[in-house]
């Protein structure tokens, strides 16, 4: 009788637990998932297309609706920061004949970066998209209009009879505060931005549409850039640097609200694709109650922040690529920039011809996002980005011989200098282009904020260190020597890019077995292919 009620008992509780056993067990299994993992495992139960159709997909957004909305959103805070970006040092430069206060700014502006990106980055990994997103956009613009406030007030004030004398009035140090908290926020936005949301809204799984959505964030940027710099340039002409710094502060506060609305547009109609969680929910409250707690530990958490990023960062399989695109940061003078304008400011080269060289040099990015796409047809992704490191170093070692034999104030020789520059900037953004999407393949989606934040922190630890050289040669006659240590930095990148390309690792041909350039060797015949160096089968 006992054996029969413990058969009849083991029965039912074996009917009635497992199907909720294995209900919790699959919600716990779910909700430890990775972004990527759950995407995937969604993927797999799909029926299998055929070779149009997956193409077809591949193309195809996940969220189109929300990718226009993130163009727009992407369109008008660009070229509020564009503005900007062009609209201070030419304000600074006018202020006393150095590159010193210029370079002052950016060196802290860098510093800071370097220090507070990793931290940013892993905030900006645990928080809710949407809340901080707002966030960043209202500290910018309030970084932005405090900083126009303390230019105005320095060019309304007795002009310094010095450099020094400008770097120890109030305003000047509470501009390179502000100045380091916009760009610290300016960061994090485009963080978010390009190595992030545009992920989730193009699709993990979906290449062309990432790749388009890639090209597309790239035109708005450098086309803001174009309208930004050459807008403001001519209004330099015409008006006093108070009246345009007035214009630009104006331009800021109407377009905060714009960001505002467009980024609720952008989740609403991805459905909410935003605010999925990238880790369990028990993370995230151990996270958030660890962060309460240790609130006090600010430096502590910023360290451990710093350390974990690194160790993130140089465990990434696409480890050279990302070298690559910090070395081209260490060219400041090389290319349009702060230092670049406060050295033609000081040769007395015209505003409205100093935003057309910004101009023009945007609009060869837009031309690159162009280019670049045949180049990846033609040479595969990985040549592509060779190709433009190369194209990029060529021209500015002409460049930089032209500055070492004639002087740029002639009109000919400056005009010829500059040419070689823009016409650069075709082989960086192709370079930029293609780097993009190589890192975004060979990094997951859960961590894109972290080590993108560290990239950009150690990329700004380059500028930083050249900023410092640019503070100890202030003299415009040693401009010549900063530029020589920018093509240095470019040569050494190319290298660096090359040698990884010749040279590829196992997780190399898995990342990128789907090159264009793979696609004989993928299909059997690794003689007949032409990247043999490349993917030749183990």
């Amino acid at each position: 009788m006992e054996d029969e009620t413990s058969k009849d008992l083991t029965s039912a509780c074996s009917n009635n637990l497992s199907p909720l056993a294995s209900d919790i067990f699959d919600s716990a299994s779910f909700k430890l998932l990775k972004e990527d993992d759950c995407i995937n495992s969604l993927l797999r139960k799909v029926q299998v297309l055929t070779k149009e159709e997956q193409d077809a997909l591949a193309a195809t957004a996940a969220h189109p609706a929300g990718l226009y909305a993130l163009y727009a959103s992407f369109l008008v805070g660009n070229i509020v920061e564009q503005v900007w970006n062009f609209a201070w040092p030419a304000a600074v430069a006018t202020l006393y004949p150095s590159l010193l206060p210029v370079a002052i700014v950016g060196f802290f502006s860098k510093l800071s970066i370097f220090l507070g990106a990793p931290l940013v980055g892993n905030l900006m990994d645990h928080f809710p998209r949407i809340p901080a997103y707002h966030s960043l956009n209202i500290i910018q613009t309030v970084a932005q209009l405090l900083s126009a406030a303390m230019i105005i007030h320095a060019h309304s004030s007795t002009p310094c009879t010095s450099a020094s004398a400008v770097l120890l009035q109030p305003w000047f140090i509470l501009l390179v505060v502000v100045g380091a908290i916009e760009r610290l926020a300016g960061l994090a936005l485009g963080v978010t931005v390009e190595r992030e949301w545009v992920v989730l809204l193009a699709g993990t799984n979906r290449p062309s549409a990432l790749a388009c959505a890639n090209a597309m964030l790239n035109r708005i940027d450098l086309l803001c850039e174009i309208a930004g710099a050459s807008v403001f340039g001519i209004l330099l002409t015409r008006f006093s640097t108070v009246t345009c710094l007035k214009l630009a502060s104006g331009l800021m506060i109407c377009a905060l609200p714009v960001l505002v609305i467009l980024g609720q547009l952008i989740n609403t109609s991805s459905c909410g694709a935003l605010e999925c969680s990238k880790f369990s929910q028990n993370y995230d409250n151990y996270f958030r109650t660890n962060s309460l707690l240790n609130m006090g530990k600010i430096v502590e958490n910023g360290l451990e922040s710093l350390r974990n990023g690194w160790m993130e960062y140089i465990n990434q399989p696409v480890l050279p690529a990302s070298l690559a695109y910090v070395f081209l940061y260490f060219n400041i003078a090389l290319a349009p920039g702060s230092i670049m304008t406060a050295f033609l400011m000081h040769h007395g080269v015209s505003p409205s011809v100093i935003g057309g060289f910004s101009g023009l040099s945007s609009f060869m990015g837009v031309a690159a996002t162009f280019i670049s796409a045949t180049l990846v047809e033609k040479l595969g992704i990985l040549k592509a980005g060779a190709a433009g490191l190369v194209f990029q170093g060529v021209l500015l070692s002409a460049a930089l011989s032209v500055l070492r034999v004639g002087s740029v104030s002639g009109q000919k020789p400056l005009f010829f200098f500059l040419s070689l520059i823009i016409l650069s900037r075709l082989g960086h953004m192709s370079y930029d282009v293609v780097g993009t999407q190589i890192l975004q393949t060979g990094i997951p989606i859960s961590k894109a904020n972290l080590i993108g934040t560290m990239e950009i922190s150690i990329a700004s630890l380059a500028e930083f260190m050249m900023l410092g050289v640019a503070i100890i040669a202030n003299d415009v006659h040693h401009f010549s020597f900063l530029a020589l240590l920018s093509l240095s930095s470019v040569v050494i990148a190319a290298f660096m890019f090359c040698c990884w390309v010749q040279n590829p690792s196992d997780e190399q041909r898995r990342l990128f077995s789907l090159d264009r350039q793979c696609q004989t060797c993928m299909q059997g015949d690794p003689r007949a292919c032409n990247c043999r160096n490349y993917c030749t089968r183990l």
